[in-house]
């Protein structure tokens, strides 16, 4: 089973259309929904980063700070929106740099090769700051938030920086659809913290859809220097009309099995396909646990039984449980379940196990997308 984030601290390496309502105007980051003092500004015109902007006495000289019109309280969402890689590297460095200078912990989860050379351009204050491999950390987005969040509670009363690379290029499709639903849930996630983060996104390599997506799902957008107001940004009481689009079909040849109250048959069906897939016992193990526990649900919260589906891609074997039941909390799964409390863990260890997890509930019921990745 996939390891569970540690509750101090990640290690420094890790291993292997409908209508919308009018857009309100750019809160203080994106405060929680109906929040008192929800202040608003009244424009999106871009506003220039003061690029004067300097750390206190004895401190990096000349460094621009990318939240530099962002006030020092509350919750703040931005979207680093880069052309080059010295804008990259320039930017997360100045980021840092202002956090570790105002004495607040600093959460850097990029890819590997980003991180190595952040790492070394930090040296020697790079051991003040909690390194995490995204590719690896984030191979499933839905890990993302509960990463966050225990690194917020191990730091209880004090403003945490975060610098999270959820999209690149090499990124399959459906988990560029998982990211953007992360992007959306980060929001409601963190709207009560005091926590700053910053979203970078490749806009030479990624797909305009990516970069839509990114203008959408945050408040403030950085580019070339200037922050501004993200004018698609729907606001922080609503989440884009896509946001619980319905998953693409699945193939025509997928394996199907109907299923009440025994699940031995379930057990059985993704053992067998996940031996053919070439999957080593250990994961196999951990997707027949996964599926058991959503079939679980199934039994446990509807009448009617639910419907699996099995099926190869060259690179993942995928198992789709769909019921008539709703799931209604958006971030069910993604927030560390308590040591003292029994049961209701299952999407919390499914997520954990599988390498990528799509979840879409509403009237017709839920369907659950389980990813396993085959070996090379």
């Amino acid at each position: 089973m996939a390891a569970i984030p540690a509750v101090a601290r990640w290690p420094t390496a890790l291993g292997p259309g409908s209508e919308r309502a009018e857009r309100p105007a750019l809160t203080e980051g994106g405060a929680c929904p109906g929040a008192e003092g929800d202040a608003r500004r009244s424009s999106a015109a871009p506003v220039s980063v003061d690029v004067a902007c300097r750390l206190p006495a004895g401190h990096t000289r000349g460094m621009t700070m990318p939240d530099a019109n962002l006030s020092d309280e509350g919750f703040h969402h931005l979207a680093l929106l880069y052309r080059s890689s010295q804008e990259y590297l320039s930017t997360l460095l100045a980021f840092v740099r202002t956090g570790l200078a105002r004495a607040e912990p600093v959460f850097v989860a990029v890819p590997a090769a980003a991180g190595e050379l952040l790492r070394d351009r930090l040296t020697p204050a790079s051991g003040q700051v909690t390194f995490a491999d995204m590719a690896r950390m984030g191979l499933n987005p839905a890990r993302i938030i509960p990463a966050v969040r225990t690194f917020v509670d191990a730091h209880p009363g004090r403003r945490i920086r975060y610098v999270g690379e959820p999209a690149w290029p090499a990124r399959s499709a459906d988990e560029l659809r998982e990211t953007a639903r992360h992007e959306a849930l980060v929001n409601p996630a963190f709207c009560d913290a005091q926590v700053t983060i910053l979203c970078p996104y490749d806009v030479r390599a990624l797909a305009p859809s990516v970069i839509a997506d990114a203008r959408r799902l945050h408040p403030v957008l950085l580019r070339r220097g200037e922050q501004q107001a993200s004018p698609e940004y729907p606001g922080p009481d609503l989440l884009p009309p896509a946001f619980d689009a319905p998953l693409p079909e699945p193939p025509p040849g997928a394996a199907r099995l109907r299923y009440t109250a025994n699940l031995r048959p379930v057990r059985d069906v993704v053992a067998s396909h996940a031996a053919q897939a070439g999957l080593t016992p250990g994961r196999s193990t951990d997707l027949v646990l996964a599926v058991s526990e959503i079939a679980a649900n199934t039994v446990r919260h509807t009448r009617n039984g639910g419907t699996l589906l099995v099926w190869r891609t060259p690179d993942c074997l995928i198992c789709q449980i769909h019921d008539q039941g709703r799931i209604t909390d958006p971030l069910a799964g993604q927030r560390p379940p308590a040591l003292d409390v029994l049961g209701g863990q299952g999407l919390w260890v499914v997520n954990q196990v599988c390498d990528l997890v799509e979840m879409r509930s509403g009237r017709t019921g839920t369907t659950v997308r389980l990813h396993m990745r085959r070996p090379a």
